[in-house]
This record gives C-alpha cells, structure tokens and sequence, in this order.
C-alpha cells in the first residue's frame, strides 16, 4: 500500500541519520580509548585499533542475508525495530567495557545485531511508486550520509567535552530514540508469505529476470566501497606531507575528509531524479567515469586547497551511486525478496569497509600515498567497464 510512504520516508530518513550520526560518533576516538584500557604498545595499540574498527563491518557482512531474510517471512519493520533496541544496548554498553576483549566483542555483538539502514531502505523500497523510487531512495541515502558526516564532529566534541564513555551513553540514548520514531510512526501493511510459497534464497537469485545485474550491482558495490575506504588510513598523512608541518592537522583533516560527504548530500536527491527521468544506469554509469577520473588528479595536488575541491567534486560524482545501485535493485527484485537482496547488498558493503583500508594501507606502504589514488581511480574505471558489460549482455530482462 502507498497511502503512507511519504511519512515512512521521511520517519526512515531520520532513523538513518540518527544510525549513522550513532555509528560514527566514536570514530574520532576508538584508539584513544583501547589506550585507556591498558594497550599502550605501539604495535599492540595499532592490532586492536584495527580489530575494534573492522569488527563490526565482518559481522555485519556474515549476518545481513539472515536478518535479511527473516525480514522478508516477518516483515521490515519488526527488522527496523529489533536492530535498533539491539544497537541501543550494545553500543551503550560499550561505555561499560574493562579491557579491549570486552570492546572487541561488544563491537562484533554491535554488527551482529546492526541492519536499520538496509532494512529501512526495503521498506522504503517496497511502497514508493517505482516511478519515484530514484528520488526517494537518493533522498533516503542522504539521511546515512549526513549522519555518517556530522557523526565525527560531534563524537570528537563530546568527548573532549564529556569523556570517552559518556559518548557511548549518549550514542545508545540516539539508537533509543531510533527505536521510538520506529515503533511509534513507522507503519507496514506486511502480509507474510504462506510457508509453502517460501522460496529459499538459491530460488530468489534463480527466478530473478537480471540475475546477472543483481549480482553485478553487488559487486560494483563492494568495489565502490574499496574505493571510498582505501583512503582514509592515508588521507590525515598524505595532508601532512601537503601542509609541510602538523598545524591545524586535524581540523583540516577533518573539513576535506567532510567535503565529498556535503557534496553527495546536496547531489544525491537531484541525481535519484535525474535517473527516473533519463535512466539509472546512466546516471551509474556516469558517476563511475566522472569518480574515477577526478580520483587521479588527487596524486599530483600540491596543497590541501586543491585536495578539498577535488574532495568536493568527487562527492557530486559518488552521489550518484548508491543510489543509482538501490534503485536498479528495487526495480528489477520481486517485492517479497527486497530485503533479502538488499542485505546482501548490505554485505557487498560491509566487506569493502574491511578490505578498503587494508587495500589502501598495503599500496601506500608498497609504493607511496599517491599510488593509493592511482589504485582507486583504476578500480573505478574497471568498475565501470563491467558494469557496462553486464547492462549490455543482460538488457532485454533490466528495468531501469
């Protein structure tokens, strides 16, 4: 039914900025905090910084199709609400934690239990006219991209302001409040499927009419992410070595790493239009050629100034992925299946957050900082290659 898909777009928006404003409040500050757990070794410190950040992504990857699935059999909402009661606990929790093992864990339970933003983007998915789903579901992403952007921000404040652990109190406070605006204004006319019609998940990749798009979006999203990811462990230094000292490192670390964000938050609505109107697959296809191009440049750059701006383009260009990628995906999945295939989406994700900083660390330390930039710029492009590909092999079965 669509009599209420406007107020669950615009309730859903605000429980993924509240996700993604929760998710990455304690960024600014993980490693800090494992050195007030007792690991002070340097290469220790460097070992669990790592574990800490990539455990919640691992799990999250393993277990998205499961929660995914059980979406489809009881509905997105129960979903949406389970994710965010559980999130409340473990990352407020987190706050309580004596040692790195406790942290570790409680991050890996954080990932288990994860899964709002996949599951909201479903629901979303699965009542907005398709005619619409581009602008909303490019709507929808800013709500994760300006949580995820602002997150840091006001993590690092409060924690100077606060404490450490008090940040943590407060994340689980927003995930609470998630839960409520879900469980108070989120509707879902969910009718779940006979237990005999229940197709197993061999069967909903089998029956699907693009199979080979589906799986093709699942990759060029891993990659898309390898991308985005591969630079963060570099960007801090690589601006360092632009600016000649360590003045202001950190805050302008902070405004460039920012700068793709704000971009894509201003773009991704207007580009969700722009391919209802010309087509995804365009609008995909050209985000990728426009990212990889502007990627290269950033290697020969010779101040901060010019990293920023070409930060700032590069975000009007990656605006238009993930969006492009959920609307290609809701129009070509059967409804009954949108949440099982968007978790695997979800997963495509989760593991390019693991592999990108790692992908981006080994070239850096192999060959040097602008290398990184090189990798990328060429991923994206063979990126674009294949994705060409699988439209034009499987065309006759895409709806775009």
């Amino acid at each position: 039914m669509t009599f209420n898909w406007k107020r669950n777009l615009y309730i859903s928006w605000l429980g993924c900025f509240l996700t993604g404003v929760s998710f990455n409040l304690v960024m600014p500050f993980i490693s800090l905090y494992i050195v007030d757990l007792g690991v002070t070794d340097h290469t220790a410190l460097n070992i669990w910084s790592g574990i800490a950040i990539s455990a919640t992504a691992l799990t999250s990857a393993i277990v998205s199709p499961i929660w995914g699935k059980l979406a489809d059999r009881k509905g997105r909402r129960l979903m949406l609400l389970r994710a965010s009661i559980g999130m409340t606990i473990t990352m407020g929790a987190l706050g309580l934690v004596q040692n790195v093992y406790q942290l570790v864990i409680l991050r890996m339970l954080n990932g288990l239990l994860s899964g709002y933003i996949p599951n909201a983007t479903a629901l979303v998915a699965s009542q907005v006219p398709r005619e619409k789903s581009g602008w909303a579901l490019g709507f929808l992403s800013t709500g994760t991209v300006t949580g995820t952007l602002i997150g840091p921000l006001i993590g690092g404040f409060l924690a100077d302001v606060l404490g450490y652990r008090a940040v943590f109190f407060i994340t689980g406070i927003i995930l609470f409040l998630t839960f409520l605006l879900t469980l108070f204004y989120i509707k879902e006319d969910f009718k779940p499927i006979p237990r005999e019609k229940i197709q197993s998940t061999r069967q909903i990749f089998a029956n699907l009419p693009a199979k080979n798009l589906i799986l093709g979006l699942f990759l060029t999203t891993f990659i898309i992410q390898i991308a985005n990811t591969s630079i963060s462990p570099i960007l801090p230094l690589y601006i360092r070595d632009l600016l000649g000292s360590s003045n202001n490192l950190s805050l302008i670390s902070g405004v460039i790493t920012s700068a793709s964000g704000i971009s894509a938050l201003i773009s991704s609505p207007f580009l969700g239009k722009l391919g209802d109107r010309i087509g995804n697959e365009k609008v995909l296809i050209g985000g990728l050629l426009a990212a990889g191009i502007i990627m290269v440049p950033m290697a020969w750059v010779t101040s901060p100034l010019q990293l920023g701006i070409l930060r700032f383009l590069l975000g009007f260009t990656t605006g238009a992925l993930m969006p492009s990628i959920n609307t290609l995906i809701n129009k070509n999945s059967p409804r009954h299946a949108l949440s099982s295939i968007y978790s695997y989406n979800q997963s495509s994700q989760s593991l390019g957050n693991v592999a990108g900083p790692l992908v981006g660390s080994s070239v850096s330390a192999a060959f040097g900082y602008p290398y990184v930039f090189y990798m990328t710029g060429a991923f994206l492009l063979i990126n674009l290659l294949f994705t060409r590909f699988v439209f034009s092999h499987d065309k006759k079965n895409i709806q775009e």
